[in-house]
């Protein structure tokens, strides 16, 4: 009886973390697959053992203060009981171990990802996309192994290092006016049409925090969810963008001007990120590895 509850308790904070991220009842019943009026049961339930509501439902259902707290916990638990299973299946060699790497954009990230599965091509590899706001909240709570970012995110109870710092150009396509100049201020591009990656995107917020520091808003023709389709773009004729020097290796269909920007703030650093307190396992060291020791200026392993 005792087991069959404690899975029941499981499966609870489990549908927890659901309602938690959707702020959302009947979407969250949804996606769990369960009576919304079963999901709602399990939720008060949970706030009776806990002695106080988790959410506040006056209009729109909204995680209160208490179900923060408690949300941090309940992830951080969870995610302690999934490293620990995949830590004995690893121990016993029922598996060959498995990695779980979030990242804003992969395609940075292609070279040292061929290697490490042409090295160990029996280590299950999972890629997630993570904004950078949530990864710190996504390590802590063991949801994922390792995260690399191009922007700073909260570090605290977390490792990281920096694999590279780079400086971001301007592209514009190849006919336009200013594809000549060799080097170009902010304020002289307050007038040009900007195709740029979606909100939250370092990219993106690399391009708003430029003009920001100087009381201008980018003029933004296409936002897009493909970064490595914007120099595509670029070529052909939308606007201009912002593109990191290590793309200038990769952007060989669509040809485009570089223009070095005169701001010391246009640069990049790709960091990697994972738990301080956190057993990596042997997959995910193996992965570390691979990215801590890429030459990124060759695009091979040192």
């Amino acid at each position: 009886m005792q087991a069959c509850e404690r899975v029941m308790d499981l499966n609870a904070l489990t549908q927890f973390l659901v309602v938690a991220r959707l702020e959302h009842l009947s979407r969250a019943a949804d996606e769990l697959r369960v009576a919304q009026p079963s999901l709602s049961r399990t939720i008060a339930r949970l706030e009776g053992e806990l002695g106080t509501p988790l959410f506040d439902r006056a209009g729109r259902l909204r995680l209160n203060d208490a179900g923060k707290l408690f949300r941090g916990y309940v992830e951080r638990s969870l995610g302690e009981l999934d490293a620990g299973r995949r830590a004995v299946a690893e121990a016993t060699k029922e598996g060959f171990g498995t990695v779980r790497l979030a990242s804003e954009t992969f395609l940075t990230l292609t070279g040292p990802l061929t290697a490490f599965k042409r090295d160990h091509p029996a280590v299950e590899v999972e890629l997630l996309w993570k904004p950078a706001e949530e990864m710190g909240r996504h390590l802590r709570a063991h949801d994922v192994d390792l995260c690399v970012a191009s922007q700073p995110i909260a570090s605290e109870g977390l490792e990281a290092v920096q694999l590279f710092d780079e400086a971001v150009w301007v592209a514009t396509p190849r006919d336009h006016p200013l594809a000549d100049r060799t080097s170009m201020r902010i304020d002289e591009l307050a007038d040009q049409p900007f195709v740029t990656a979606r909100k939250g995107h370092w990219m993106r917020r690399l391009l708003d925090r430029l003009f920001a520091a100087r009381n201008l808003t980018p003029k933004i023709v296409c936002e897009g969810d493909e970064p490595g389709a914007i120099a595509d773009l670029i070529s052909a004729g939308l606007g201009i963008g912002l593109i990191p020097a290590i793309a200038r290796r990769a952007v060989t269909r669509a040809p485009v001007a570089w223009i070095a920007v005169d701001d010391p703030d246009c640069r990049r650093t790709l960091t990697l990120f994972w738990g301080a307190d956190s057993q990596l396992s042997n997959a995910a060291r193996l992965m570390r590895s691979t990215i801590t020791s890429w030459d990124w200026g060759t695009d091979e392993p040192r």
